[in-house]
């Protein structure tokens, strides 16, 4: 009898060790998913409230736009003023949402963290159609105009706009997925393999160097007058596909 227990107890011993074997075979090489906060680096009011007053502004009461909640569900929000080696190097995951213009060495800060491996969704939109309550002019107001052309030019990508086409919001399809668009940019590669475009040129997925970059030439999804939803759950959507593993 006391042959046969140890019979089953090396039996079952070798069974875990196999298990174990096994788990870690699959988990080699796989790499797990970047997580941390989330920088954010944009002109439009995420994070605050839009009002020429700075009393209102700061009223506590203020419904929060709900593109703040979506990024917080994904991690720590960082606001980010400035794209440096020492601000985006402890990050893994940015959002660029109508940034404003780069800096030279805002260029070069950004293409070397992609490179090595930073996640980024950026969307830049040619021409914004929500309202603001700042005048043109004002510093204040969100980037009317995407200004991204070096970066993107880096990266074998060209913005282009169709002045003709008429106004208003509607759902275009990008990776099987329906994004609410208005007035939105078509994207072009240069023919590099290592881009994939989506919906007509709408969005284009890069891999490059270890990093990964999606690209929506719009940015009318994260309008604060979202009422179906829509905008929230491509904006969410986007979020899961520039943060995932590759």
């Amino acid at each position: 009898m006391r042959r046969a227990n140890l019979r089953k107890i090396a039996l079952a011993a070798g069974l875990v060790v196999a298990v174990l074997a096994a788990i870690a075979l699959w988990a080699r090489g796989k790499e797990p998913a970047p997580g941390g906060p989330v920088g954010l680096f944009t002109t439009l009011p995420i994070l605050w409230s839009e009002s020429p007053d700075l009393a209102a502004s700061l009223k506590s009461d203020e419904q929060p736009h709900w593109a703040r909640g979506t990024l917080s569900q994904k991690g720590a929000i960082e606001p980010l003023d400035t794209l440096t080696p020492q601000t985006l190097g402890k990050l893994r995951r940015l959002v660029m949402a109508q940034p404003r213009a780069l800096t030279p060495t805002e260029n070069v800060a950004l293409d070397d963290w992609v490179n090595a491996g930073g996640r980024l969704l950026l969307l830049a939109d040619p021409a914004l159609t929500e309202e603001s309550a700042f005048p043109l002019g004002d510093p204040r107001r969100p980037q009317a105009v995407a200004l991204l052309s070096p970066i993107l030019g880096r990266w074998g990508l060209d913005l282009l706009f169709d002045e003709h086409q008429p106004f208003g919001r509607k759902a275009r399809e990008v990776m099987g997925l329906a994004v609410p668009v208005n007035l939105p940019g078509q994207l072009a590669t240069r023919g590099q393999s290592n881009c994939r475009l989506w919906g007509e040129g709408l969005a284009v997925t890069c891999a490059i160097g270890q990093g990964r970059v999606i690209v929506l030439a719009d940015a009318a999804l994260i309008e604060r007058d979202d009422p179906s939803g829509e905008g929230e759950k491509a904006f969410s959507w986007l979020l899961d596909a520039a943060f995932a593993a590759r």
